[in-house]
């Protein structure tokens, strides 16, 4: 990653903020050396450039990205935003200064260290997306179906078409608690909202009954010769076990596995 200016940008934590960096750097003919949020701890030595988020300044570079690169260089910066990827602001922003030089060929030079950074970011992005459309569990709490997660990336908005179109006359809810954010469904309406905490209540008798039913659907159809907890981990990383209703039995489960499978 090429060394910035000896300036830090702060913004507001949207997409749309993030856009406005670029204006910055672009106008300026500026790199920050950093880009922070603007409630996150700032022990910097470099000064801080607090950029304000401003729809007309937005609007300029999306049109620009999407006329100057392409639209699936915008789609991508966009997926790169999600991603847990450390400095993930810097490097979007170096993208598209790349994009603004090369054009849509921006796309292809996966040698460049930041494209294929962010390139591997964007694949374990769409990598968790896709394993918890599979693993996600959901719970019946007052007639509404509810279920937890902790992704590393924030992959709530690349759930949300899957599980709406999955479950269009249901009200179910999503909670993301390493973002603090909840994906709310009711028939043909969805919202992604922050909530600071969630807590389900006990389920009740006919919802432990089900659950029992699932855990023991799981421990039965198993067959014994053919246990391979490696394999499995390979296919359901242990990450995913702590809200997954299957693994909530220790009882049943945890015994069938090996010492060190019990490890992180």
């Amino acid at each position: 990653m090429p060394d910035g200016s000896d300036i830090v940008y702060s913004y507001d934590g949207s997409f749309e903020g993030l856009l406005c960096c670029v204006f910055e750097s672009l106008e300026k003919r500026e790199v920050p050396a950093e880009i922070l949020l603007k409630d996150a701890p700032q022990g910097v030595l470099f000064p801080v450039k607090n950029i304000i988020t401003d729809i007309h300044k937005y609007d300029r570079v999306l049109s620009a990205v999407t006329d100057k690169i392409s639209f699936s260089a915008l789609d991508f910066a966009r997926h790169a935003f999600l991603t847990c990827l450390p400095q993930k602001e810097r490097y979007i922003l170096l993208f598209l200064r790349l994009g603004f030089q090369y054009g849509a060929s921006v796309m292809d030079m996966l040698t460049d260290e930041v494209v294929n950074t962010l390139f591997k970011a964007v694949k374990h992005l769409k990598r968790e997306s896709h394993l918890l459309k599979g693993f996600i569990r959901f719970s019946v709490n007052s007639n509404v179906l509810t279920a937890e997660i902790e992704p590393k990336n924030y992959v709530l908005p690349l759930l949300s078409r899957h599980f709406c179109g999955r479950y269009p006359e249901e009200h179910f809810l999503i909670y993301d608690r390493t973002h603090g954010m909840a994906l709310v469904y009711r028939p043909y309406q969805s919202k992604i909202i922050p909530i600071e905490d969630f807590l389900l209540s006990e389920p009740d008798p006919e919802e432990q009954a089900y659950r029992e039913m699932w855990q023991l659907f799981y421990n039965s159809i198993e067959v014994e010769g053919r246990h391979n907890p490696k394999c499995r981990i390979s296919h359901m990383p242990k990450r995913y076990w702590k809200y997954m209703t299957e693994f909530q039995n220790k009882k049943n489960c945890l015994p069938k596995l090996c010492e060190p499978c019990l490890k992180d």
